[in-house]
């Protein structure tokens, strides 16, 4: 098959060398001509100097791109995802099926991206949405470390033909799921508390700290779910507990890695212009604590988080607070 790649960084490279290892031509557009011509010429990953197959292309025309397949891969930030798809839907001639392999909620909507691609995409150019999700860094999948994720669709039939593109029998298995909006969710939500995981990390807290900050933040997701009529049953999925655990652990995580900077003292503005990838987990935190805010939600972690990053809250102060709270039962709402 032939796919078409929307973003050459790390994780669409990553994306990408699977398909190519699965047969398949991939043609990456990105719109930095640095970045083109280390695919074209060096065939390797600026961002973390990895090599990619020889087989892998790369254009800066977003024509050729996307008159190259009718399967579009989206790898790029939530921050940049309306200019992405407005540049794609400007040259469509045809129906494509559309991938994203982004985590995020946009902070002004609160939409998800398949939320996003539906109010933008004409539905006779929209053949169907599939986002890829799980836990999943690009440092390992660029170098064909075992991984395991989940494609998801409303459309089962979709999800199963993405799964097709992706799965192999060496190093890279996909599931499938149609509970796209728990899937979304999850894999947004998830980064809030992988900064949180990197503020304990960077104070020196512990271990203890973390694994109850897993357990906790799951608790704020299930809220959440619930407010969304979302399935909390993809809480345990791969793209739920799966993702929360590697980002909350792993130093390949960009939101960790964030949030250990914060924790250490750095200001959050000098901490995002050190940082090299987009930390998602900052815009979905803004969007998870005003969503609380509107509905009524009792988010402490999200809170703390918020107040830390967009009110300049010292984090000893926000840790002093959430262990002040009232007593209560663990399983009380």
């Amino acid at each position: 098959m032939k796919i078409t790649i929307i973003g050459g960084g790390s994780w669409g490279l990553g994306l990408g060398t699977v398909l190519s290892q699965n047969k398949h031509d991939v043609l990456v557009y990105d719109n930095a001509p640095k970045i083109v011509d280390k695919i074209n010429q060096k065939h390797i990953c600026l961002q973390l100097n990895e090599s990619i197959p020889k087989t892998i292309k790369a254009t800066n025309s977003v024509k050729e791109a996307v008159s190259f397949s009718d399967i579009i891969l989206f790898v790029v930030p939530t921050k940049v995802l309306r200019s992405a798809i407005n540049s794609v839907t400007d040259v469509l001639t045809s129906p494509k099926l559309f991938i994203n392999a982004a985590k995020g909620i946009e902070p002004e909507t609160f939409m998800r991206i398949s939320e996003i691609f539906e109010e933008m995409v004409q539905p006779n150019y929209l053949r169907g949405f599939v986002t890829l999700s799980g836990p999943s860094h690009a440092e390992e999948v660029i170098k064909g470390m075992t991984t395991v994720i989940t494609a998801t669709s409303l459309n089962e039939n979709h999800a199963k033909e993405v799964q097709e593109l992706f799965h192999n029998s060496v190093n890279f298995r996909v599931y499938t799921s149609t509970d796209l909006k728990g899937v979304e969710l999850a894999g947004a939500l998830k980064n809030i508390f992988a900064l949180a995981s990197g503020l304990i990390a960077g104070k020196g807290l512990g271990d203890n700290a973390r694994a109850a900050l897993i357990t906790r933040g799951l608790v704020e997701m299930k809220k959440i779910f619930q407010a969304e009529g979302a399935n909390v049953q993809s809480l345990m999925s791969l793209p739920g507990i799966g993702d929360l655990i590697v980002t909350c652990t792993s130093k390949h995580s960009r939101n960790f890695q964030a949030g250990y900077k914060i924790g250490n003292g750095k200001d959050l503005e000098e901490t995002l212009n050190a940082m090299t990838m987009v930390v998602e987990g900052i815009r979905t935190c803004e969007a998870a604590y005003h969503y609380g805010q509107k509905n009524n939600l009792d988010l402490p972690i999200i809170s703390a988080i918020y107040d830390i990053v967009f009110n300049k809250m010292d984090p000893e102060k926000a840790y002093k607070e959430l262990f002040e709270r009232e007593k209560k039962n663990e399983y009380a709402i």
